[in-house]
């Protein structure tokens, strides 16, 4: 993908985190990686429905940064993260409501439900709290996120990775869609949470879900009958 392109990318990402109702106002960030030594990322204090392609700065992997505006207050974790991880090619960082009100109660979300397998593990790990945009926060963050593709943020957030911006903006939605479910079965009681030997098969599951080209065990292709 091109930069203009992925400017474009970026913005409709921004912009979407709105309309998806996992953020409100200014509040959250995106990034995106460019190649193997810069990333783009959302500037700081611009609304989303006013980013213009110019307005997003670029960061190196040294913590420089190049543009007419500055990056997001939370630039660093966005930085070590992506340094770390070389699966993560994009992240979304949201204020998601059910998300957030969990994290600050300092829970993450536990194996009620299989779909949990979808931020990489038997869980989703809370963060413990720092300062935003500090490098204890970006510490936190990164052990949270150890063989994880999602964490939250205690008494701040959520933090989603994804191998583009589509899928990091998908798993934002269902991190938030599943604290939705889990405070809703906390309040009706009797939560029962699956076992470690189930979720280690449902995390193997999970590596080809979703996708036309696996096999799938006692399914067979007949052929274009229909």
């Amino acid at each position: 993908m091109n930069d203009d392109a992925l400017r474009a990318d970026l913005i409709a990402t921004c912009r979407a985190l709105t309309a998806r109702g996992l953020t409100h106002g200014k509040s959250g960030n995106v990034s995106v990686r460019r190649d193997a030594e810069t990333f783009l990322i959302s500037p700081t204090g611009i609304a989303y429905d006013q980013l213009q392609p110019g307005d997003l700065p670029v960061m190196d992997f040294k913590g420089a940064w190049f543009g007419a505006k500055r990056p997001s207050s939370e630039w660093r974790f966005h930085l070590d993260i992506l340094r770390a991880r070389p699966d993560a090619g994009a992240i979304v960082h949201t204020h998601s409501r059910h998300a957030t009100a969990l994290a600050c109660t300092g829970q993450g979300i536990p194996a009620f439900h299989y779909m949990v397998a979808v931020a990489g593990g038997a869980d989703i790990r809370c963060a413990p709290y720092s300062t935003f945009g500090t490098q204890a926060l970006s510490d936190h963050a990164l052990a949270a996120l150890e063989g994880r593709k999602a964490c939250l943020l205690a008494n701040h957030g959520v933090i989603a990775l994804g191998a583009d911006l589509t899928t990091a903006l998908n798993l934002a939605g269902e991190v938030e869609n599943l604290a939705s479910q889990y405070t809703v079965g906390l309040r009706l009681g009797n939560l029962r949470i699956l076992d470690a030997a189930e979720m280690e098969t449902v995390v193997k599951k999970f590596a080809t879900y979703g996708r036309q080209d696996a096999a799938e065990e006692g399914l067979v292709f007949g052929g274009d009958r229909i």
